[in-house]
């Protein structure tokens, strides 16, 4: 889901087996799953020519490299303070989730209390 939705950000929306088949070319454990080592071998094979050019990991590489000598160094700088920039914001939103989800725990926790003074309470009537 996170690959999905970075692709998305990044403008170049993936179908769901091009997702299977992005995290298949990478997947050196064969979890499913992309690792941030193998997160980080999509950029090492695309520098290393290891990707094939219509590929979804390579429209990722792409969009996610600066040419220093094109853009200069203010440009190169704009880029790397917009990418902190978002993920710091992506860092509020797992915030935020993670929030809600202690949120959740607690509830459940006073709601499982509750049930058992309930059944406490219940069975000092019963006898």
């Amino acid at each position: 889901m996170e690959l999905k939705l970075m692709m998305e950000k990044l403008g170049a929306p993936q179908t769901h087996l091009g997702l299977k088949n992005m995290i298949k070319e990478v997947d050196e454990d064969f979890d499913g799953k992309l690792s941030f080592r193998e997160f980080l071998l999509i950029f090492h094979k695309a520098a290393a020519g290891e990707l094939e050019e219509d590929s979804g990991l390579m429209t990722l590489a792409k969009l996610s490299e600066i040419d220093v000598s094109i853009e200069g160094v203010k440009g190169a700088k704009n880029f790397f303070e917009a990418k902190v920039q978002a993920l710091s914001s992506a860092s509020k939103f797992e915030a935020e989730i993670k929030a809600e989800q202690d949120e959740r725990k607690r509830e459940e926790e006073e709601r499982r209390n509750r049930r058992a003074a309930f059944r406490e309470l219940k069975s000092a009537f019963s006898q």
